[in-house]
Parts: C-alpha cells; sequence; structure tokens
C-alpha cells in the first residue's frame, strides 16, 4: 500500500491497472449482453446476447493473430494500416516480454466490445452464421484500420500521417470515432443492408431489470475504459470523475426531456441516458474540466433523446445504436475542439469557446468525417457481399416465431401450462 500512496498522491503501478482495466472492459461486453438482451423480444433475446459471445470469442482470436499488428504495428501502405504480419499470434509481442501482452489484451477489449455494441441495430432479424462471418471480417478491414488511423504511430489522423499533417492531429482519448461513433456507423449501413424487421415499431423491452442491470455494469466497466490508459494519477483522478459526471448529467437531461416532450421518465430512458453520457466523454475525458463533463453530459441526454426517434420510417435501429453511439460519439469528439482545455491537451491548441482558434475543432470535424465516410462505406459493403452470397437475414417465417428457438435450440424462459407464453 505504501507504494501506491505516496504524500496524498496516488501512482499507477501500470502492470497491475491495466490488468484490472482490461477485466473491467471486458466485463462490459456481458453487460452489454444484459442490456441488449433486456431490451429485445422475449423470443430473440438469448441470440441477441449470443451476438455478444461470439464477439468476445471471435474478436479476441482475430486480434491476437493479426488485428493487434494492422492496429499498431509499423505503418505501411502509406499509413492505411500497420503491418499485419509484424506480430502474428503474438509472437513478437510474447517474445518482447515486459507488458507487451497486457497492452495487447487491453486493446482486444476495446475491439471486442465496439463489435457487439453494432448486433443491437440488427437484432430479430439477422442469422447468426452470417454474424459470425461478419465479426472476424469487419474487425479485419474497419475497426483496425481505424484504429490505426486514430492511434497508431504513423496513422493518417495523427502528427506524422498525411492528414493529421495537413490539418492537425485528431484528439480521441478512449474512442468517440474508434469505438462508438465506428459502431454507430457500422449499425446504419448493417440495417440498410437487411432491412426492417417485419414488425417495425416502437420496441416494447421485455425485461427492464436487465436493462438497467446492464448499464450499470456498463457503467462500472466504463471506468477501465477510460481510466486504463491515464498517463498519471492526476490524469486518472479527472477521467474517474469525468466519468462520473457526463452520465449522471445525461441521465438527468434525458429524464427532464421525456417529462418536457409530455412522456413519463422511464428506466429504459434512464439506462439510456446514462449510455449516452458514457459515449459522449469517452474522446474527451481527460481533456475537458468537470463542469465541462457536466455541460457535455446535459447536451448529450437531450440530443440524443431526441435522435433515437429519429429512425421511425427510415431505417430500422432495433436498439437504437445510432442514435446513441454515433450521435453521442460524434457530440463527444465535436466538443473537445469547442471546450477543450489547452493545458490538458498538451500541444497548445484548445477549444474555440476557451479562446482557441479554430485548429482544433476543424481537426475533429475532419476526422469525424473521415470516419463516417470510410466506416459505413466499407461496412456496407462487407455486409453487401455477405447478404448476397450466404444471407444475413433469417427467413420471415424464423423472424415471426422467435430466433432463439431455431438458432440455438433453447429459449430465454421456460414455459408450462401454468405460465403462458407471452
Amino acid at each position: 500500500m505504501s507504494d501506491v500512496f505516496l504524500e496524498g498522491h496516488m501512482e499507477i503501478p501500470d502492470v497491475t491497472w491495466v490488468i484490472v482495466a482490461g477485466a473491467l472492459v471486458l466485463f462490459m461486453t456481458p453487460g452489454l449482453a444484459l442490456f441488449y438482451g433486456g431490451l429485445s423480444q422475449t423470443k430473440s433475446a438469448v441470440n441477441m446476447m449470443m451476438m455478444s459471445f461470439a464477439a468476445m470469442g471471435l474478436v479476441a482470436l482475430t486480434w491476437a493473430l493479426w488485428g493487434n499488428a494492422i492496429a499498431g504495428a509499423d505503418a505501411i501502405g502509406g499509413g492505411l494500416f500497420g503491418n499485419p504480419t509484424a506480430d502474428f499470434a503474438l509472437a513478437e509481442s510474447f517474445a518482447a516480454g515486459e507488458d507487451s501482452l497486457v497492452w495487447v489484451g487491453f486493446g482486444a477489449t476495446f475491439a471486442i466490445i465496439t463489435t457487439a455494441l453494432i448486433s443491437g441495430a440488427i437484432a430479430d432479424r439477422a442469422k447468426f452464421s452470417a454474424w459470425m462471418i461478419f465479426v472476424p471480417v469487419w474487425v479485419t478491414l474497419v475497426y483496425c484500420p481505424l484504429a490505426f488511423w486514430v492511434w497508431g504511430d504513423g496513422g493518417l489522423l495523427v502528427e506524422g500521417g498525411m492528414i493529421g499533417d495537413a490539418v492537425g492531429e485528431a484528439v480521441d482519448f478512449a474512442g468517440g470515432l474508434v469505438v462508438h461513433m465506428c459502431a454507430g456507423l457500422a449499425a446504419l449501413a448493417l440495417v440498410l443492408v437487411i432491412g426492417p424487421r417485419s414488425n417495425f415499431a416502437p420496441n416494447k423491452p421485455h425485461n427492464v431489470p436487465f436493462v438497467l442491470l446492464g448499464a450499470s455494469i456498463l457503467w462500472f466497466g466504463w471506468f477501465g475504459f477510460n481510466i486504463g490508459e491515464a498517463a498519471d494519477g492526476a490524469q486518472a483522478s479527472l477521467n474517474w470523475i469525468n466519468t462520473m459526471l457526463a452520465p449522471a448529467a445525461a441521465l438527468v437531461a434525458w429524464l427532464v426531456t421525456e417529462w418536457a416532450r409530455g412522456k413519463k421518465p422511464t428506466p429504459v430512458g434512464a439506462a439510456s441516458g446514462i449510455v449516452a453520457g458514457l459515449v459522449a466523454i469517452t474522446p474527451a475525458v481527460a481533456f475537458l474540466t468537470p463542469l465541462g463533463a457536466i455541460i457535455l453530459g446535459l447536451v448529450a441526454g437531450v440530443i440524443c433523446c431526441f435522435a433515437v426517434d429519429f429512425k421511425y420510417g427510415k431505417y430500422d435501429d432495433t436498439l437504437d445504436v445510432v442514435g446513441l453511439h454515433f450521435v453521442a460519439g460524434l457530440w463527444g469528439t465535436l466538443a473537445i475542439g469547442l471546450f477543450g482545455v489547452e493545458e490538458l491537451i498538451g500541444d497548445g491548441r484548445s477549444g474555440i469557446l476557451l479562446g482557441g482558434g479554430f485548429d482544433l475543432l476543424w481537426a475533429q470535424i475532419v476526422a469525424c468525417a473521415i470516419t463516417l465516410v470510410f466506416t459505413f462505406v466499407a461496412t456496407f459493403i462487407i455486409g453487401l457481399i455477405i447478404q448476397k452470397t450466404i444471407g444475413f437475414r433469417v427467413e420471415h417465417e424464423v423472424e415471426e416465431g422467435g430466433i432463439d428457438a431455431v438458432a440455438h435450440h433453447t429459449e430465454a424462459y421456460v414455459y408450462d401450462e401454468a405460465t403462458p407464453r407471452p
């Protein structure tokens, strides 16, 4: 204990903390499974949860074999991606020893949760076999290159990269671009490929306690998400309080917005507000004051409360991946250019509302635009190829009867004569 607390200032023991943080982030995916499973229909709840668990297995293996290298090895292809053969099956990381492997694992947990997030948009109608093919292909061709562009040495959007040098380096601490905008845009592409449910209507969650439990686990795990790469105790402290304040503000703002719109404050709204605030603070967590985090969360709660209703008559994003993750991720990334603090960003730039020039905001806008175009187009092509070959959507009879019994030979609940099926 004396090694951790010195004169009242916390020092972070790197390996130990990253192990804990990585475990917290990995735990977020089962939390997401509960969140999505509770929001789903009873007849497809198991399938929905299985898509998250499948992502855990498939992404971890893909990341270990070549994904980690694509996202972080020496740049090839003009800074488009890292060399995929540089660390195949983690051979070089294993040989390097020290703490190399724990950082690989930490990166894998981010890729896992990003991929699992997409599944909520296609709930109730996607083939599990198609999802099993989509996951490793998408991680390889979309997530890993984008992660390299934003965080890799020589990536397109960082200093030393073609676009980063031209317009300034994009700032994204924990994944506004790489995780949330990426997942939300991929979700939009897939729902356009697959099409709406046969009963496209406001989704009625079958298990609200699961939704609240899942949101709680997500908030708990998010502290590892946002603090795992903190540079020191001061940054870790700021990230911790901002990770508490932004979702708290978004939760309150969402409930007040429901009231203002003539609705009742709902538990699903509370859970969604938490997620909106968490998503928004992710890219900006190390670059805003606590007051900035509160403002960020308040705005996220309001705009996402409206955004989740935008889909009706346009696209069937079943569990509001676009309305929460794309919208809040976009807002959080752009907000850095509005009221990011120069001393926290550390490169002489600050938000335009704090007296900084337009440079930082312009870099954020360009990074968002590139993420939007690349992620949407690439995912749409991958989804379309799968749809035109093996098919991405279940048959109408399966959709109507429920995917769980057909795809997984099980159901979430056992019914008998005394307990009629809902």
